[in-house]
């Protein structure tokens, strides 16, 4: 008999006498907290947005390109990437150079673009969070870590649920999630808040509609 089985063994006359295990207690979590409607709702995002430092800005659907174009020219970007199913009206505005996101890229020529532009699979206002899920219009994970400026665009009200079980039924979990609450930051050391250590210095929000 090996030591394996003398242990199973031994845990099972302990256990002969236990009485039986009580069924599992069903748990019922509210799916949201308040009774908001579309328009607050996107007010709760852009307030919490805020509190996390992210910059947010509003705009209508043609209002869309001059936006974007002023933000990066207010950067100072000269490049910026582009998932490759992003909208090209978008940039229409924009001054900067379109970068292609290739698989060959290393890190470095990603360190050397300005700022990347995409959308969102989905906004949670309770949390101040957008979702990318590396859908055509929001790219690989990659481009959105690695330059310091992200510029993301929310359609609103469509892409904004209140809360994070509402977000999790939209959301596909075979893909590669990636959960954007403001931008970088670690307080790691010592309590001192560091911005842009695992992911973009500066994030900007254009909520759309």
């Amino acid at each position: 008999m090996s030591g394996r089985e003398r242990i199973l063994g031994r845990v099972r006359r302990a256990l002969a006498d236990a009485p039986d295990v009580p069924a599992p207690v069903e748990r019922t979590y509210l799916r949201a907290h308040g009774d908001l409607d579309a328009g607050g709702t996107v007010d709760l995002l852009a307030e919490h947005l805020a509190d996390y430092r992210a910059l947010v800005h509003r705009c209508t659907s043609d209002e869309l390109p001059s936006v974007v174009g002023r933000l990066l020219a207010a950067r100072g970007s000269r490049s910026v990437i582009v998932p490759p199913g992003l909208d090209p009206r978008w940039l229409a505005e924009a001054d900067a150079r379109r970068v292609e996101d290739l698989a060959r890229d290393t890190p470095y020529e990603l360190d050397r673009v300005d700022s990347v532009v995409t959308a969102c699979a989905v906004a949670i206002a309770e949390t101040g969070t957008i979702v990318l899920d590396g859908g055509p219009d929001q790219g690989r994970r990659r481009i959105t870590l690695v330059p310091d400026h992200h510029v993301c665009v929310v359609r609103v009200p469509g892409q904004v649920v209140s809360s994070v079980p509402q977000a999790l039924e939209r959301l596909d979990p075979a893909r590669p999630l990636t959960w954007i609450s403001g931008p970088s930051a670690t307080s790691d050391i010592e309590l001192d808040r560091v911005e842009g250590v695992h992911g973009p210095r500066t994030l900007e929000v254009i909520l759309v509609g």
